[in-house]
């Protein structure tokens, strides 16, 4: 017997923080914990998510299942304030991260120095002056509805908020889905970089991928006719 389930999408709340950054870490190496990459799960969720929690919570949302946070979509409108911050918290994460790396795993220590030596190298450009966001979800609720209603939700914000354009930059799996899955929903590519970072922990090519939306010709995750 199917099993009814609630779905509702509303916008982030302070109170949301601690699960938010639960689920980054739950989702942190390619849709599964992070903990087998990198251990420091502190840092891990401040990098991601903590500019978007503290300094701009009105541009994010979450996905809740039977009123349980099962996703969440983190986004910005104010580029030039989150690349100011991320001068500062860069900085803030390399002191505390000084202190505890003689301590950390050698997986871990492998990923830091991915960062410090070749993720500048693999990170495909972006768009600088332009809204962007990230999204993730748990795999109960992977699928292409939630999806879109989430992104949905984000693309109106936005469209009311008078702005043009918004870019994500998207994981992508070569045998799961391609560039042509963001172009069916209005998202033009601009590039995609391959990541090495997962290489050694998962057997198959990993890319980072950017895509662009105009949202004045279409401010909906839409699916073009064939």
């Amino acid at each position: 017997m199917a099993v009814s389930r609630t779905i509702e999408i509303r916008r982030y709340q302070p109170a949301d923080r601690a699960r938010v950054r639960e689920l980054c870490c739950a989702t942190g190496f390619l849709g599964k914990p992070i903990d087998p990459v990198f251990e420091d799960r502190e840092l891990f969720a401040d990098y991601l998510t903590a500019y978007y929690t503290d300094w701009e919570p009105e541009s994010s949302f979450v996905l809740l299942v039977n009123g349980e946070i099962r996703g969440y979509l983190m986004g910005s409108r104010r580029p030039l304030r989150q690349q100011c911050y991320a001068l500062y918290q860069n900085l803030s994460l390399f002191l505390r991260g000084v202190f505890r790396y003689p301590r950390y795993s050698v997986a871990s220590k492998k990923f830091v120095q991915w960062i410090f030596r070749t993720a500048w190298r693999e990170v495909p450009a972006a768009p600088r002056r332009t809204a962007h966001f990230h999204i993730n979800l748990l795999a109960d609720t992977r699928q292409l509805a939630t999806s879109r209603a989430l992104v949905d939700s984000y693309l109106a914000y936005l469209h009311a908020c008078g702005e043009k354009r918004v870019y994500g930059q998207m994981v992508v799996f070569e045998d799961r889905r391609g560039t042509k899955m963001f172009e069916r929903y209005g998202f033009k590519v601009l590039n995609k970089s391959a990541i090495t970072k997962y290489r050694d922990v998962h057997p198959e090519p990993v890319y980072l991928c950017t895509v662009i939306k105009d949202l004045d010709e279409n401010h909906r995750c839409y699916a073009k006719a064939s």
